[in-house]
């Protein structure tokens, strides 16, 4: 079969999006907000500086970042969006305080005629942008000063010991004295202004402030654009156009295949497959992804109560040793780390078997790269900890302690680490795999390919080196969804698609040819919208207006691919039944099939849900996005990382037996309680919060006052049935594993050594 046209359109693909992806990270830097070097009062008095905000960036940083509250919409859910709530705040202060001056009462108080009269006044004050290029100084009216100072000293007591906010402090899950020092709170106050200042003042020679008016805030105009509206209907539209293109080539496609007899081998060809000591060398591995998986899961659990009792777990006040920003660190690390040690031990397993060649000292080379992860893993998870409790300087932080970027908390030490460890991964990957490429040249262009995809992860690790200790937040965003977007959600599923054909290659259930074509077919189409696609991240973090258009369309496309996922797990669970030795292989199957049906569902559908501008304009922050988030993140890759690790441990048990019965419960029990995670609580509140969101803007949706109603509590309650289930799911699991090595999950009872 020749393959030369699908390389030259991944080629094109990837070179295209590449550049355009680059092109706009050029852009993004030339008209981010700007950092003024002094901010000063109409009298010329100065306020603080511009190095004053990068330093409270790094305080902001240091509690957690993103893991405690959001910015720019972007981090955890408990606590406020900081710029949506201090903007509202200071339109009410300067409102109620012209409302005093000139009618004697609140500004709710006041007659329409003079509401609007002092809201297009306000307007005005807000959204004209007052900073000088010539001089780097950004200029505020006395009025703004004092709401600044006003708050200022709301936000001290909130991070700090105010009593009175006592109340307020637990329903955000904020332990008191979460900032240590009035110096590095005034700092941190600096950053939230101008991180707001941004979302409502007008670029220069524009009528739309930095950020394309988000968040929405009725009291100064900051309402959706027309352009935002426009590029999503565009995105509609593309995604109808490409799922019709995509049916009518798959139609086309599936008429031209030579219908061949499929012959499937009577006997398990892996059975003659003896694991060399490398291969034995990943068992471990794969304890250490279970115990990962088990105590994600916990944390997991306590973070989602802190959602309910916001200064302890079921009375225990936790909070003083695991506080909310740490615990949801560690849960949403822990999810990228666990996944990613099944894939990359995937490949350290699967590099000989393939080739059927053991390299010298490749045995203690794996053994050497399992002590690094550990290391890694604990030493960044007790940096993150002692960032929070403010135990380190602005720079010690970024380099051992928490970064504050949400799936990158990891200090700037540990993820050079990592990524050094990522190429010696390639590296024991690349010299075992290369003895296959001179055996057959029918396997050449798969094992291209998966050598291909194996580079990529290292590779596209390297973006998450490139934001400094006080990058500006726009460019650390940019650089942030490289890591998140195209690491996890790009390339290890085309490596992940890769290591799935080679298994049904060599198991002979899937033509080398077909598995070639499909792969090499499902990449192209997955990049094309998933390179650009990024950019959806990205529509209010201080970025052009052509990254919102690029991000409306091809986001769109992302979810073109996914139209045909029904085939993909009909055609898996077809292979699942084709011969009897093929049962033995039931439940990582079945894994894939899951893959499959929360691709359609997580990443598809609740993907989709959230990505048109005008449906993230009012839900970005929500609880849709975790909604997408746990659906997409473990019901896609979990379950891949999953399935991949039950496929190399019955290659590791070989001759022997399973007993299946606690896996059989263990995989229903996980997908059954996700999906009613999703359904019960993510969702419903999700949806009440969009529908706060367009009624009163998102600092209400955001807010304690809302988050605390009786029917938003009733649906957070609700999660614990779906995740009560997910995690006695997730025990079972790791108890049929642990039974594997004692032998307890095994009718021979010889257990895997």
């Amino acid at each position: 079969m020749n393959y030369k046209k699908l390389w030259v359109w991944l080629s094109l693909v990837i070179i295209i999006s590449f550049g355009i992806l680059g092109y706009y990270g050029g852009r993004i830097y030339q008209v981010m907000p700007p950092i003024p070097e002094r901010v000063v009062t109409e009298d010329g008095i100065e306020l603080f500086t511009g190095q004053d905000i990068k330093d409270g960036q790094n305080v902001w940083q240091s509690i957690g970042g993103q893991e405690l509250g959001s910015i720019w919409g972007h981090g955890a859910y408990v606590a406020p969006d900081w710029n949506a709530d201090w903007l509202h705040r200071e339109a009410l202060f300067i409102l109620d305080k012209w409302g005093h001056a000139e009618y004697g009462n609140y500004f709710i108080d006041l007659n329409e005629e003079q509401q609007a009269q002092l809201q297009a006044r306000l307007t005005k004050e807000m959204r004209t942008n007052t900073y000088d290029e010539a001089t780097k100084e950004l200029v505020i009216s006395n009025d703004r000063m004092e709401a600044f100072q006003y708050l200022s000293s709301y936000y001290s007591g909130l991070f700090m010991d105010n009593p009175e906010l006592s109340e307020l402090r637990d329903q955000y899950a904020i332990p008191k004295n979460t900032i240590k020092s009035q110096e590095r709170m005034d700092l941190m106050n600096t950053f939230f202004f101008w991180s707001t200042w941004a979302t409502v003042t007008n670029r220069p020679g524009d009528n739309v402030s930095y950020t394309n008016n988000w968040p929405s805030e009725v009291l100064v105009e900051n309402r959706p654009t027309s352009e935002l509206i426009i590029w999503s209907i565009i995105s509609f539209v593309m995604l109808l156009a490409g799922v019709g293109a995509l049916a009518w080539y798959f139609a086309v496609q599936r008429h031209k295949e030579p219908h061949l007899p499929e012959v499937y081998p009577e006997k398990d060809p892996l059975l003659g497959l003896a694991p060399t000591p490398s291969m034995k060398a990943t068992l471990k591995y794969f304890w250490i992804v279970t115990a990962l998986i088990v105590v994600q899961v916990g944390l997991g659990a306590v973070t989602a109560h802190y959602a309910v009792e916001g200064s302890g777990f079921y009375g225990i006040p936790i909070q003083e040793w695991i506080p909310y920003s740490v615990t949801r660190t560690w849960h949403t690390q822990l999810g990228i780390l666990w996944i990613a040690t099944a894939w990359l031990a995937t490949g350290l397993y699967m590099a000989p078997a393939v080739s059927g060649y053991e390299p010298k000292w490749q045995r203690g080379l794996v053994n050497f790269l399992f002590i690094c992860l550990l290391i890694i893993v604990v030493g960044s998870m007790a940096g993150q900890w002692m960032g929070v409790f403010q135990k380190f300087d602005f720079q010690a932080n970024f380099w051992f302690g928490h970064q504050g970027f949400e799936y990158v908390d990891l200090g700037r030490f540990w993820q050079i680490f990592l990524t050094v460890g990522l190429f010696l991964w390639l590296f024991l990957m690349g010299r075992a795999l290369l003895p296959a490429f001179k055996k057959s040249s029918e396997d050449r262009h798969l094992l291209a390919m998966f050598l291909l995809a194996a580079t990529a992860i290292p590779l596209f690790y390297i973006p998450g080196l490139l934001w400094g200790q006080q990058s500006h937040l726009a460019m650390a965003e940019y650089w942030r969804w490289w890591i998140v977007h195209l690491w996890v959600e790009g390339f290890f599923e085309v490596f992940a698609t890769v290591v799935m054909a080679f298994l049904f290659t060599r198991m002979g259930l899937l033509r080398t040819g077909t598995a070639t074509a499909s792969v090499l077919f499902s990449t192209i189409i997955f990049l094309f919208g998933g390179i650009i696609g990024t950019f959806h991240h990205l529509y209010f973090s201080g970025t052009p207006m052509g990254v919102l258009a690029y991000g409306a369309v091809f986001s769109a496309l992302e979810v073109v691919p996914l139209v045909l996922i029904g085939f993909e797990a009909y055609e898996n669970l077809t292979l699942s039944r084709t011969r009897e030795w093929v049962k033995e292989y039931k439940y990582a199957i079945y894994c894939f099939v899951s893959v499959a049906f929360w691709n359609l569902v997580g990443a598809g559908l609740f993907g989709f849900f959230i990505n048109p501008p005008i449906s993230l304009y009012y839900m970005q922050g929500l609880n849709t996005t975790p909604l997408h988030g746990h659906t997409a993140l473990f019901g896609v890759y979990g379950m891949l990382g999953i399935g991949l690790m039950l496929f190399c441990l019955k290659g590791l048990t070989r001759q022997k037996h399973w007993k299946t019965k606690l896996l059989s419960f263990s995989f229903w029990a996980i997908n059954i309680g996700l999906l009613l995670m999703a359904l019960l609580s993510l969702l419903p509140v999700g949806l009440l919060q969009t529908w706060a969101s367009f009624e009163h803007g998102m600092w209400y949706a955001r807010s304690a006052e809302f988050l605390q109603k009786d029917i938003v509590q009733t649906f957070v309650w609700l999660r614990l049935i779906g995740d009560t289930i997910f995690a006695i799911g997730i025990l079972a699991l790791g108890w049929f594993i642990i039974g594997l090595k004692t032998g307890r999950s095994l009718l021979d009872k010889n257990a895997i050594s």
